[in-house]
């Protein structure tokens, strides 16, 4: 799995022009779904997102994990991720696991965070969507399972 996290003061996500989903502080997570990826990518995945230090204290350090601060988390999925642009002008996704195994994960890392005790929103599952954000610092950190 790979996944891009953002650190936001807000975030919400747009179907056809109609809010779906919408977070207070928190985090945004793009999350994508290789084809080699299972179950346990999706735990380890919910883990580290759960636990990572990417709020800052009263100094300015990066001590505080999403849960310490009472955070949301948007998770949205984003099969782009796993573009492979190093070869023409098209990216390759054949990389990226189908849609039925990518929606499992998908579904997956969602409950595993909810264990965590996380508040999760989503957006919809394989739609277009149209993502908005206002990033805190801006903070952008990159994961992936592999």
């Amino acid at each position: 799995m790979r996944c891009v996290i953002q650190r936001v003061k807000k975030a919400s996500v747009c179907v056809e022009g109609n809010i779906v989903s919408s977070v207070e502080k928190g985090l945004l997570v793009l999350l994508a779904v290789a084809s080699d990826d299972t179950e346990n990518d999706a735990v380890k995945t919910a883990k580290k997102i759960s636990d990572l230090r990417i709020f800052s204290n009263k100094e300015g350090k990066f001590d505080h994990s999403v849960k310490e601060i009472n955070g949301e988390i948007l998770l949205v999925s984003q099969f782009t991720l796993y573009g492979d642009a190093s070869k023409g002008r098209r990216p390759d996704f054949s990389y990226a696991a189908d849609h039925g195994k990518a929606n499992m994960l998908y579904e997956k890392t969602k409950e595993e965070l909810i264990k965590e005790g996380l508040k999760v929103k989503t957006g919809v599952f394989a739609a277009e969507m149209e993502v908005n954000l206002i990033n805190d610092g801006p903070v952008t950190v990159i994961y992936d399972t592999k």
